[in-house]
């Protein structure tokens, strides 16, 4: 009886902890982003001087939002561009672009990550959609770039997007998302995660996959859960990663400051027929666009 007792409440306490460890989100302040409809505009288009003036302060070291944002978001970005037959062959989205709060914050052992945004309901005229089941309303992923990738703090998960890979014109519909140089063991790639919503609030799932020489939908260790809820059109979607994992995961700690890019499908698309943003950087009690504290 008196074991039963001990084990019972060891039982309440682990529940107790585990109560009160989710983040209180209402003392964590939101960065507000936006991202936007990219076309067939690739790593190569923006390192041509041709096509994007911005390559010039790239060279120079300068990121992409150190150009393109401002105090009222994304400035200087020709959207008129970004919609002609020339960058969207299959015909733009009316919404190319929306806004994205973030907010993250850390314990001893997970990063949390929180992600609200508005869904258009308007994707590319005749973007692909998903064929297997279940269908998946809304996708929603980040991408942590490890200190190997070079340029990753300029320009975010842009640096895996390429001319060559599936969905762009005239490509190999084979070919995945991929690193230059990508190599896992040497440690040259993106941690990838992902929410996927399922189809009207069903089959939900999540993905810890990593992105070198391809993408690789499995094998991470760090997702704990990630989860997403919708209200009055409002998603809200939660990541909980540990800050350490196995191998396609990243170890994050105090002090760190790690590149990242976000991107959202929406209606049903798939591939490239994402909105995305460009690259930030998460500072873990560090300097960062978005910067997390600790609870």
């Amino acid at each position: 009886m008196k074991s039963s007792v001990i084990a019972l409440s060891a039982a309440a306490l682990t529940f107790s902890i585990n109560t009160f460890a989710a983040p209180d989100w209402s003392t964590v302040s939101k960065r507000d982003i936006q991202v936007f409809h990219p076309g067939v505009a690739s790593h190569e288009w923006t390192m041509k001087k041709s096509s994007h003036s911005g390559r010039v302060g790239l060279t120079k070291g300068d990121s992409c939002i150190a150009c393109h944002e401002g105090k009222t978001g994304l400035l200087d970005l020709d959207m008129k561009k970004l919609a002609s037959m020339e960058l969207e062959p299959v015909g733009a989205p009316k919404t190319m672009i929306f806004p994205v709060s973030i907010q993250a914050t850390f314990d001893d052992t997970n990063l949390y990550m929180r992600l609200t945004f508005r869904a258009p309901a308007d994707a590319a005229a005749n973007a692909p959609r998903e064929e297997a089941s279940p269908k998946h309303d809304v996708k929603v992923a980040i991408m942590f770039a490890s200190p190997q990738i070079e340029h990753a703090d300029q320009q975010g998960c842009w640096l895996a997007c390429h001319n060559d890979v599936r969905s762009m014109p005239g490509a190999d519909p084979k070919k995945k998302k991929f690193v230059e140089h990508g190599d896992l063991a040497g440690g040259v790639f993106y941690d990838y995660i992902q929410w996927k919503s399922g189809e009207a609030g069903n089959g939900a799932t999540q993905v810890d996959g990593h992105v070198a020489a391809e993408r690789v939908n499995k094998g991470g260790k760090a997702l704990v859960k990630a989860e997403g809820e919708v209200k009055d059109g409002i998603y809200t979607v939660t990541f909980t990663r540990k800050l350490s994992g196995g191998e396609g995961d990243l170890k994050f700690m105090p002090g760190q400051t790690i590149p990242f890019g976000v991107a959202i499908h929406t209606d049903k698309t798939v591939w490239r027929f994402h909105h995305v943003s460009m690259g930030y950087t998460l500072g873990l009690r560090a300097p960062g666009d978005i910067k997390a504290v600790k609870q």
